[in-house]
C-alpha cells in the first residue's frame, strides 16, 4: 500500500506541507488538513484516503481564500461563492467553504444587508428603490431585502431626499428655478425615491431669483439661444426662436422681453 515517507513544511508557505508517497512528491496539505486527518510519517493511504485528503485541503484553500476577499470589506454569499467559482474552484468545495464561512460567522447577509442599507442611506443618500435594487444584485433574497429597508424609516427617507434638494439647489445658482426642478426631479428618480415622495420634495423647496440673478440668469441663456439659432434664421424669425427657447427654460416673460428688446436695439444699431 501506499507510505508516507516524507512530511515537510513549505519554505514559502509556513502552514503548508509537502507529502511524499513512496519516496515521490504526492501533493501539499494545509496544516489544518494535516492535523485532522493525522497524516505522519509511516502511515499508509488507501486511494480513497488519499481523495478525501485532496478535497479536504481544496474546501480549506477555498475557505482562505475567501477569508483574504472578505478582510477587504463585508461581501454577501453570492459574491464570495462568484469570486471562488472564477478561481476555478469546483461548486462543491465552493459550497463546503460557504458553509464553513458562514458557521464561524465571517458569512452573514442578514448583517452583510443591514450594513449596506446602513452605508447607502447615510454616505449615499439613496431612496429605498435604489438600495433594494443593490441588494438585489448582491444576490440577497427578498425577505431579507425587505427586512433590512425596515430600518430605513420614512422620515429618514425624505430627510435625505431634501438633502439632496438643497444640494441640488446650491450647485444650480446660476439656473432658472423651473430648470433647477427638473434636476431636483431627475437626481431623487436616479436616486431611488419614489414618484410620491419627489412630488413631497417639489412642493417643499421654495427656489427664488433676485433681480441681479436674473439678469444674469436671463443673459446667459439668452445669449446661448442666440448663437445658436442666429446661423439659421434672422429678424423676427430669429426673435420668437429664441423667446420660445428661453421660456421652455422657465425664464419669466418679462425678463425674456427686455433682452429681445436689447438685441432688437442692437441689430438697429448695425
Amino acid at each position: 500500500m501506499p507510505l508516507i515517507t516524507k512530511i515537510s513544511q513549505q519554505k514559502r508557505d509556513s502552514e503548508r506541507y509537502n507529502i511524499f508517497i513512496d519516496e515521490q512528491y504526492a501533493f501539499s496539505v494545509h496544516e489544518s488538513v494535516l492535523v485532522k486527518f493525522e497524516l505522519t510519517k509511516g502511515m499508509t493511504l488507501d486511494d480513497w484516503e488519499t481523495d478525501e485528503i485532496v478535497y479536504a485541503d481544496q474546501i480549506e484553500k477555498a475557505f482562505n481564500r475567501a477569508l483574504h476577499f472578505l478582510s477587504f470589506r463585508m461581501r454577501s454569499e453570492m459574491e464570495v461563492k462568484k469570486k471562488l467559482l472564477e478561481k476555478d474552484y469546483g461548486e462543491a468545495v465552493v459550497l463546503e467553504a460557504i458553509v464553513k464561512l458562514k458557521r464561524l460567522g465571517f458569512l452573514n447577509d442578514e448583517a452583510f444587508s443591514e450594513a449596506l442599507v446602513r452605508t447607502e442611506k447615510n454616505s449615499a443618500l439613496k431612496g429605498p428603490r435604489a438600495i433594494q435594487q443593490s441588494l438585489y444584485k448582491k444576490g440577497i433574497p427578498k425577505e431579507l431585502q425587505t427586512q433590512a429597508l425596515e430600518e430605513y424609516s420614512l422620515e429618514d427617507q425624505m430627510s435625505n431626499a431634501m438633502k439632496l434638494a438643497e444640494k441640488t439647489i446650491r450647485s444650480n445658482s446660476q439656473q432658472p428655478p423651473a430648470q433647477v426642478k427638473q434636476k431636483i426631479q431627475s437626481t431623487l428618480a436616479r436616486k431611488g425615491f419614489s414618484f410620491e415622495q419627489i412630488a413631497e420634495v417639489l412642493s417643499n423647496v421654495t427656489i427664488e431669483r433676485d433681480e441681479d440673478e436674473w439678469s444674469d440668469i436671463t443673459l446667459k441663456f439668452g445669449e446661448k439661444a442666440w448663437r445658436r439659432y442666429q446661423s439659421k434664421f434672422s429678424g423676427a424669425d430669429l426673435r420668437q426662436r429664441v423667446k420660445q427657447s428661453m421660456y421652455q427654460k422657465g425664464i419669466p416673460l418679462s425678463q425674456i422681453d427686455l433682452f429681445i428688446e436689447k438685441k432688437r436695439n442692437e441689430e438697429d444699431g448695425d
